[in-house]
């Protein structure tokens, strides 16, 4: 409704003495005799602007660097130090796994290797001291064949054992599950007391600062999709806030089943959702057109028609228009037929107003400036005024 101290409806005929009790057949329209006064931030001019269509793209807002943390060795659960939620640096330990047994594969391990490595020695030297006889023709060289053969299967038994000694030091080392990069734990999979076996999921550990729209598009519509292009597109979470972001990959095959092609969309700005999957909606700004726009606040709706109140001539007249699509950064109707570019009309329709009514925009006076010399008591007496 327009504000009653910018907008005043009055009475510009006066009532003569036989107007004021008028006979059984004198009937007056008075409706063309009320004049509106606008102000001039009441009405609104007409202008293009940029409309931006293209294919509807819909997904959800993931992070681009996540990791699922999963067990490498059996073992059980003795402590989990994060929670949901929680903010972790590179390298924090997260969960640590019984150690019992995979110690004592290390320790055996270590054990083997020192033995192996005696025996290598041992049949190294004895190598060494046969050699020395046959220079001397005091053995034979069918035994410095079998030392020499006693050498070498010394050396691959110290090589396994060392290869052994460097598992079971790694297994010991995948008890203890750290933090692969700075981020934020999202999913906790396993407790205190838990039994991991090799390959099961402990928890997940995401970075909010590297989300991304993760969306997919039509496959009738993938030919107007390139790299680079402009989205727009609002989160579920996230009421009346309008985020921005370009097309950085379009997945080059799209799904068996539902034959969408998915397309990758990141932000332009900082401003982006600390929460992953939360389901996302926008548009792919293929190509932009300058039409006629208005906002929804200024069309007078009846049932499916849409119209506007133009002040054309000092006459306010109701205008039906033609819709085309929705803005959806703006939230704008394009005006496809009714008006063109530079037509005033005013931004708050009312049920008042009138087909063909006088209307006239005027300014605000600046205030006068006072006197110095007081005001009389005649003067501070209100005059009635009244419509000529």
């Amino acid at each position: 409704m327009l504000r009653p101290l910018l907008i005043v409806v009055a009475l510009v005929t006066s009532l003569s003495a036989c107007d004021k009790f008028p006979g059984k057949g004198d009937k007056k329209d008075t409706t063309a005799a009320v004049k509106l006064v606008i102000a001039p931030e009441d009405i609104l001019s007409v202008q293009n602007s940029a409309l931006a269509s293209g294919p509807v793209v819909t997904g959800s807002i993931q992070p681009e660097r996540k990791a699922d943390l999963r067990a490498e060795v059996s073992a059980v659960v003795l402590q989990v130090l994060k929670e949901n939620g929680d903010v972790v640096r590179r390298g924090d330990v997260l969960v640590r796994m019984d150690q019992t047994s995979i110690r004592d594969n290390l320790n055996s391990a270590e054990d083997n290797t020192r033995n192996a490595t005696q025996s290598l020695d041992q049949a190294e030297r004895n190598l060494q001291r046969l050699k020395t006889l046959r220079a001397s023709g005091m053995t034979s060289l069918q035994a410095l064949d079998d030392a020499e053969v006693r050498r070498n299967g010394a050396t691959s038994e110290l090589s396994a054992s060392n290869a052994r000694a460097v598992l079971a030091r790694q297994q010991l080392e995948r008890t203890v599950v750290r933090a692969p990069f700075d981020g934020v734990v999202s999913d906790r999979k396993v407790s205190a007391g838990d039994t991991a076996s090799i390959g099961k999921e402990l928890l997940k550990v995401i970075d909010p600062t590297s989300m991304r729209f993760a969306g997919r598009v039509s496959a009738d519509k993938v030919s107007v999709v390139s790299v680079g292009q402009a989205v727009s597109f609002r989160i579920n979470g996230y009421t009346g806030q309008e985020f921005r972001g370009k097309v950085t990959r379009v997945d080059p095959s799209a799904n068996d089943v539902t034959r969408q092609v998915e397309v990758l969309v990141s932000f332009n700005d900082t401003k982006q959702p600390s929460v992953s999957g939360l389901y996302a909606e926008g548009t792919i700004e293929a190509t932009t057109a300058k039409v006629l726009t208005l906002p929804e606040s200024v069309l007078v709706k009846a049932g499916d028609k849409a119209s506007v109140w133009r002040v054309k001539g000092n006459t306010l007249n109701l205008v039906e228009l033609t819709l085309g699509a929705r803005d959806p950064r703006t939230g704008n109707f394009e005006i496809r037929n009714g008006l063109t570019e530079g037509d005033t009309i005013l931004r708050s329709p009312s049920s008042s107003f009138k087909e063909g009514q006088t209307a006239e925009v005027v300014h605000a006076k600046p205030p006068a400036i006072a006197t110095s010399a007081p005001a009389s008591q005649a003067d501070l007496t209100p005059v009635a005024t009244q419509g000529k």
